[in-house]
């Protein structure tokens, strides 16, 4: 079997979740609609910048109560 790589193809990324695989767009154009049915969405090259958390508005958490376990009481009446 021969495998033939093609240096100028265009590449496409898809992205289902946390799950990012890369396809030829010439696959990606013949089974769109499969790949729409599984869940799949072309990744967008734009990434979201996270907003600073102004440190003057956090509170700190009260800690947690403990609760004691209560024994079970084994006499015979």
């Amino acid at each position: 079997m021969v495998k033939l790589v093609l240096s100028n193809e265009k590449m496409v990324t898809l992205t289902r979740g946390n799950k990012t695989i890369t396809r030829s767009e010439l696959d990606y154009q013949t089974n769109k609609v499969m790949y729409d049915f599984r869940g799949f969405k072309q990744a967008q090259d734009v990434v979201k910048e996270i907003k600073d958390v102004q440190q003057e508005n956090v509170e700190e958490l009260k800690p947690k109560k403990k609760q004691t376990k209560k024994k079970k009481d084994e006499s015979i009446n």
